[in-house]
């Protein structure tokens, strides 16, 4: 197995200090960095953290308070403001807390599997999504049989969209919690987002043909790559994307540590760098706390960021 893949792996089953010297390890700054978006390059501000995790989901309520998972105790955390404390709200039935999204209704999906089982998920289907009610603070199990929930998103009619980056399968669910794990196939498909009118699913590629691609939803088979790295950024490893107000792809990098946008076909830029261990990012939403067209970063070191150069007034955290 390649060295990456390998540390990738201890990221999931270890402590989240020993996960970040281990990517560490592997990034050589400078190296193969992407030029410098117009208007970007500050650097980014700490605004919350949660010791000890390995955060893998990030999204924002509709208030501005912000929601991530932690892959090593599967538990759902809540940050009401910049600066303020984790509080734990859930925690999933068993291990690997993985993405989230909002339904329709405003319910929280928390998908949970996103640990060692992703090695073989195509196989097992394993991965399963629960439903947590903010307002009542319940998580309950809604689906299971999906090859992994690394990526999630929801459509405007309710259908979800789950990914695994160890694997190959992009599964489907629809409103009534019927299953199709193999919707479409994309090898290493990880992050899920839709584009506006929910046409297309973007997702990055990690480990296989690194890079970005959208598939359209009408023809799944038929899957669009928008940029590939080459060079040295082939182990850069790109994770959680969003998108802009004008559908433009922000990919974070794990190994090489750059917060990219994809401006056309093989044309990118860095927003930020030197963040190592980046997993996800998403826009605020509201008009406190964690706000409308405000980036923000989660990491694998347990840490969030906000990427000032990102700002976008009219973007907001993936919304059906």
């Amino acid at each position: 197995m390649p060295k990456f893949l390998s540390n990738r792996f201890v990221r999931i089953a270890a402590a989240a200090a020993l996960v970040t010297a281990a990517i560490t390890t592997f990034t050589a700054p400078g190296a193969g960095a992407a030029a410098i978006c117009p208007g970007a390059g500050q650097a980014p501000v700490l605004v919350a953290g949660v010791p000890g995790s390995a955060l893998q989901g990030l999204t924002v309520d509709a208030g501005g308070r912000l929601y991530t998972t932690d892959l090593i105790s599967g538990r759902l955390f809540r940050i009401d403001r910049p600066g303020a404390g984790a509080v734990p709200v859930a925690t999933v039935p068993s291990g690997g807390a993985g993405a989230l999204a909002w339904t329709p209704d405003g319910t929280l999906l928390v998908g949970y599997g996103a640990d060692a089982r992703v090695f073989v998920g195509d196989a097992v289907r394993a991965a399963s999504i629960a439903k947590y009610q903010p307002s009542t603070g319940r998580l309950t199990p809604f689906v299971t049989g999906l090859s992994a929930a690394n990526g999630m998103a929801v459509a405007g009619n309710g259908t979800i969209y789950a990914t695994n980056d160890f694997g190959a399968l992009v599964g489907r669910v629809f409103p009534n919690g019927a299953v199709q794990p193999d919707w479409a196939q994309l090898p290493s498909a990880n992050g899920a987002v839709l584009g506006n009118n929910d046409g297309y699913l973007y997702v990055s590629r990690t480990f296989v043909n690194p890079g970005v691609s959208r598939i359209p939803v009408n023809n799944p088979g038929a899957p669009q790559s928008l940029v590939t790295f080459g060079g040295t950024d082939v182990i850069a490893a790109a994770d959680g994307l969003t998108l802009d107000s004008k559908d433009r792809p922000i990919v974070p990098t794990d190994i090489s540590g750059e917060i990219l946008r994809v401006d056309g076909p093989n044309q990118f830029c860095a927003l930020a760098s030197g963040l190592p261990a980046s997993s996800v990012v998403s826009y605020g939403r509201g008009n406190t706390g964690f706000s409308a067209g405000r980036l923000f970063r989660a990491g694998f070191d347990g840490n969030i960021y906000e990427i000032p150069g990102a700002f976008d007034p009219n973007a907001t955290a993936a919304t059906p």
